[in-house]
């Protein structure tokens, strides 16, 4: 998936070793460099998700306030005959589930890397962000058929009981949006429960605005009216959290870093002459990652073009996730051919089957 080869990267040690009497060579993607992106500026300049006992604690809070008041709202909005009402009602349930979702999801993510996640479970996140986007798609499409029914036969509406019951969610939604920004939205799993909430919070305002007009003028239709606007926030809710949780699993690169520009910018710094095999992807929220096997001239220091491109990268592009494999280049891989071998000649066997474009100095075809 995003790491190389791990028996080439232990052959890679080994000619280090010996390389060491001559000159320098060798690859990013070995002990030596995992120690330092380790502790030195890979982990101290991100956050690895979640602070867990402080977003716990207004997570809950906001679980308790929902739960309590989302109770209430069924009951008075099958008295008050308000579909908007119910439908508040349930997609305060599903604000409920994000929640614990996103708590679930923090747990799992906390847990250390161990066995075959090499991750760990931070994953678990983004498993939770689709869900919330997916029971927002599903829960909307039933409030619209409900909404259009009504909009044909309208069924009296108390617009009284109405109002006063969406002024109260407001409150409600309010206080729990605020104990959610509270927490690390940079987390999908806790953005997908404070987009929830906050849709829950527009779908009160209208709520409250069909309630006035119902009680003021008589006309029902106002009701199913709000619903569809409701709708129409869950759906862009919804489907923006299942793409940028889709992109995540489908390992795409982050939406904001074009790999094409990365590998041309790489390929600018001396002595780099060939970057392919790159690779950019995103772990969970926040935490970008990058591979790449990199060629640079014969006498070219391999060390100090990985410390150089991986200070490029951090600073730059914000990924201090990085694995660089540099070797020097053969003489034969000069001219131009495809990754790892020139024209005619054998491929070079870290390369057997490269990925994606290659980047060179001067014009090239991404």
């Amino acid at each position: 998936m995003s790491g190389l080869d791990q028996a080439h990267d232990h052959q890679q040690e080994s000619d280090h070793a010996h390389d060491e009497t001559g000159h320098a060579h060798g690859g990013a993607g070995r002990h030596d460099h995992g120690h330092d992106h380790g502790h030195d500026h890979g982990h101290g300049g991100h956050s690895h998700g979640v602070s867990a006992d402080a977003d716990r604690r207004w997570l809950g809070i906001a679980l308790g306030l929902i739960a309590t008041f989302m109770a209430v709202e069924v009951v008075i909005g099958v008295m008050a005959h308000s579909l908007a009402l119910i439908s508040d009602a349930a997609h305060m349930l599903t604000d409920a589930v994000s929640i614990v979702l996103a708590l679930i999801a923090m747990r799992l993510a906390a847990r250390p890397a161990r066995g075959g996640f090499t991750y760990g479970l931070k994953r678990a996140e983004i498993l939770s962000a689709q869900a919330n986007g997916l029971t927002l798609l599903l829960l909307a499409a039933w409030l619209a058929y409900e909404a259009v029914r009504r909009l044909l036969d309208p069924p009296p509406v108390e617009g009284g009981l109405v109002l006063v019951t969406a002024l109260a969610g407001i409150v409600v939604n309010v206080a729990a949006a605020w104990c959610i920004s509270r927490a690390n939205r940079s987390s999908l799993a806790v953005e997908g429960a404070f987009q929830h909430i906050l849709n829950d919070l527009f779908a009160f305002i209208g709520t409250a605005v069909a309630g006035l007009i119902v009680l003021t003028t008589g006309f029902r239709q106002a009701d199913a009216i709000a619903t569809l606007v409701v709708v129409v926030l869950m759906v862009k809710a919804g489907s923006g959290l299942i793409r940028e949780s889709g992109r995540i699993l489908l390992e795409a690169a982050p939406a904001h870093v074009d790999p094409d520009a990365v590998g041309d910018r790489l390929v600018g710094q001396p002595p780099v002459t060939e970057v392919h095999d790159l690779h950019i992807w995103t772990i969970t929220s926040g935490q970008a990652a990058l591979s790449a096997h990199v060629l640079v001239e014969p006498a070219g220091d391999c060390h100090a073009v990985r410390r150089d491109l991986e200070s490029l990268l951090a600073k730059e592009y914000g990924i201090t996730h990085t694995t660089l494999q540099v070797d020097h280049v053969q003489d034969s891989l000069l001219t131009v051919g495809r990754a790892g071998a020139a024209s005619g000649d054998p491929a070079d066997p870290h390369c057997a089957d490269a990925h994606g474009p290659v980047h060179r100095q001067g014009p090239h075809d991404h």
